[in-house]
């Protein structure tokens, strides 16, 4: 599965608009998708969330806030995504309830092992290979951590960091059942909804 990460900053920095990512997603046939915005307030993040369902146009899409367990609420989304620094995985549960989902990032066996034991309806890996999103990102963890990481749980497994069409098959044959991609999308030449198309074609 394709798990797109529509972060605000990068689409900022590419003079992308939100609703025309979100549109380019939804023509795709993506089905989950993760909203990052580290900097904006909450009545952006808000204003923003429903501008992405909006977008979305009643399609069957599985919405997640990063970060913010209660504007996740707030917004009627889907789910949270927290990291290792971010609210705790089952403070976040409490806060989205039992219907909602929650991911959690790992980065290390550790990591994943407590995430294991947690509420925590799937668990990110990462950065599997080097990536230049995030700048204090983590040591990358190789094929070989997606691996150890699957032998540690048999909850859904998200790859993140560095994924691109040429490495994609080669993360999921490794164990993850799905593949987080950020500035992967962005080809100069080449529309997102295509490279997202062709992401979805390579995992299937």
């Amino acid at each position: 599965m394709l798990y797109p990460i529509l972060d605000a900053g990068l689409l900022e920095a590419r003079g992308v608009a939100l609703t025309h990512y979100v549109e380019a997603m939804h023509a795709a046939g993506v089905t989950l998708l993760q909203y990052r915005d580290k900097a904006a307030g909450p009545q952006a993040v808000l204003r923003n969330a429903a501008a992405i369902r909006e977008a979305l146009n009643g399609a069957n899409c599985r919405l997640i806030l990063n970060d913010r367990s209660d504007l996740a609420v707030l917004a009627g989304w889907d789910g949270v995504h927290v990291g290792q620094g971010d609210l705790p995985t089952e403070d976040a549960r409490r806060v989205v309830g039992t219907t909602r989902w929650v991911g959690v990032s790992t980065h290390t066996d550790e990591q994943v092992r407590l995430a294991n034991t947690s509420t925590a309806d799937y668990i990110a890996i990462g950065p599997v290979f080097a990536t230049g999103t995030k700048l204090d990102a983590e040591p990358v963890v190789g094929l070989e951590g997606v691996r150890r990481a699957r032998a540690l749980t048999a909850r859904p497994l998200v790859a993140i960091g560095g994924i691109t069409r040429e490495n994609a098959r080669s993360v999921i044959e490794a164990g993850a059942d799905s593949v987080a991609v950020i500035s992967a999308l962005f080809i100069s030449g080449e529309p997102i909804e295509k490279v997202a198309r062709d992401f979805l074609q390579i995992l299937r």
